[in-house]
């Protein structure tokens, strides 16, 4: 077999098909990307396929660090070339890791270069790049075209004015859709030492002075109400655990102006607190009809040393094996009990939690809207080839694999489209399997409905995107 050529994983004539008929051609929805908003904007264009794809990529950081790359050429000022080259050194070794596949699609796709990347021929491979990179359809809007993407929904905070949002809106040459998705994190994170400032900041977005809870609920309604106006669908959270520790609204107020006052606070008072403005949240989502998604099972900045030398999203995070379930499905019955649940998306980055979830989200499924609670695609060191079939396999297993919403980029390169034709071509790999196994009828209309359902339609459907400009 050739290496990555057009059946690339596709290994049965059904998944073939499946994917040359069906999945390829279908656009894409990120729904969730942290890819910087103001980059779209200002249509930037890159200096060289170093910053392109090394500039705030902590995955190919990782690899590089495991090769025994030094600092000086993953993060910090080696010269463009050098970078690029440490960078090809590492990836010839890397074997089966899902970084092999990406980089060669993004080459082939962006590049038109369909040799694997070597040490030996990295000087041309980077040139050659480069000498694309100069080409007046490679600048980031020119990117996001090229990659069929319909619509993108970046990460952010809710003090952000967003107003390269309304800029983006408003120009009728670009059409692709670029909503923003609502990011609370700062003001759940209480246990940290930036909370006090952060709240201070939301009361001057706000002109609200903030003395109690009840003062940043109301500034937090007010956010949501403002992104809802710039088209905003979504509200995303980075969580350790799903918790829920129920206290009243007079208990969470005074360990919120403890904390504001200086004081120390437990860890008790800590997850009460977060359980009670959490749910405070969710209920606002339904209001508006945001999909709340819940990203858990991390922990974070575990290489104190590094932390504080190049701060936090550089590749020192890891997973964690604290994540009950109790707790969420006490916090969803919270809500399902006042009909107040939103749609919800569960991610737990901890890969034992599959058929766990799978088994949560048949408790909360209602009929105001197919498939309610989703199990969300494999996720950060889960979105590799065997991660993406363990999910599909559990969600096939003990949900409805029909109705599932796909895959995101949950990065900050615009290469990263390449993620959804790798999760494509496993999806297609997946069905064609069961149809080869005799599980699953050769109706190759129904099967393709499917792929499509699960590649775009599902997703537009979802999350009640408005169509494209």
């Amino acid at each position: 077999m050739e290496f990555m050529d057009r059946n690339f994983l596709l290994d049965t004539e059904c998944a073939s098909l499946l994917y040359h008929k069906y999945a390829e051609h279908m656009p894409i929805i990120d729904y969730h990307c942290h890819i910087p908003v103001e980059e779209i904007a200002n249509d930037v264009r890159f200096r060289s396929i170093t910053e392109l794809w090394l500039g705030a990529d902590h995955y190919k950081w990782r690899m590089m660090r495991s090769n025994g790359i030094p600092e000086e050429l993953i993060t910090g000022k080696g010269s463009d070339y050098d970078r690029f080259f440490a960078f090809a050194c590492s990836l010839e070794r890397a074997i089966g890791n899902p970084l092999y596949h990406w980089s060669h699609l993004e080459l082939q796709r962006y590049f038109g270069i369909n040799e694997p990347l070597t040490a030996e021929n990295a000087r041309d491979i980077y040139n050659r790049c480069n000498e694309v990179l100069t080409r007046p359809d490679m600048t980031a809007r020119n990117l996001i075209r090229k990659s069929n993407v319909r619509i993108l929904c970046t990460t952010d905070d809710p003090c952000d004015d967003l107003h390269f949002h309304k800029q983006l809106a408003d120009d009728a040459s670009f059409e692709v859709q670029v909503l923003p998705a609502f990011r609370p994190d700062n003001f759940l994170d209480i246990e940290k030492e930036t909370f006090a400032s952060n709240i201070e900041r939301l009361g001057r977005v706000c002109d609200w002075a903030m003395f109690s809870l009840s003062d940043l609920k109301d500034c937090l309604t007010e956010r949501i109400n403002y992104f809802a106006f710039r088209g905003c669908k979504t509200a995303d959270h980075g969580l350790p655990f799903v918790m829920y520790t129920p206290c009243d609204d007079e208990t969470a107020g005074v360990i919120f102006r403890k904390k504001m006052d200086g004081e120390e606070i437990t860890r008790e008072e800590a997850m009460a607190y977060r359980t009670n403005l959490l749910l405070y949240l969710a209920k606002e989502y339904h209001r508006v009809g945001f999909v709340m998604q819940l990203h858990y099972g991390v922990k974070r900045d575990n290489n104190t040393f590094m932390f504080d030398k190049i701060g936090v999203n550089t590749g020192f995070d890891c997973i964690d094996n604290h994540t009950p379930i109790a707790p969420l499905t006490e916090f969803m019955n919270a809500l399902a009990t006042s009909d107040q649940l939103p749609k919800t998306i569960l991610y737990s980055l901890n890969p034992i939690d599959n058929t766990a979830i799978d088994s949560v989200i048949g408790c909360f499924q209602d009929s105001s809207c197919i498939g309610k609670i989703q199990h969300g695609s494999a996720w950060w060191f889960n979105d590799n080839k065997q991660g993406m079939l363990d999910q599909l396999t559990s969600l096939a297993n003990l949900s409805v694999l029909g109705n599932f919403i796909g895959m995101l980029t949950d990065s900050r390169s615009f290469l990263s489209y390449t993620r959804h034709e790798y999760f494509r071509r496993i999806v297609c790999q997946f069905l064609g399997h069961l149809v080869s196994a005799g599980e699953y009828p050769a109706n190759m209309a129904f099967l393709g409905a499917i792929v499509e359902d699960i590649c775009y339609n599902n997703c537009l459907r979802y999350f009640e995107f408005k169509p494209a400009k």
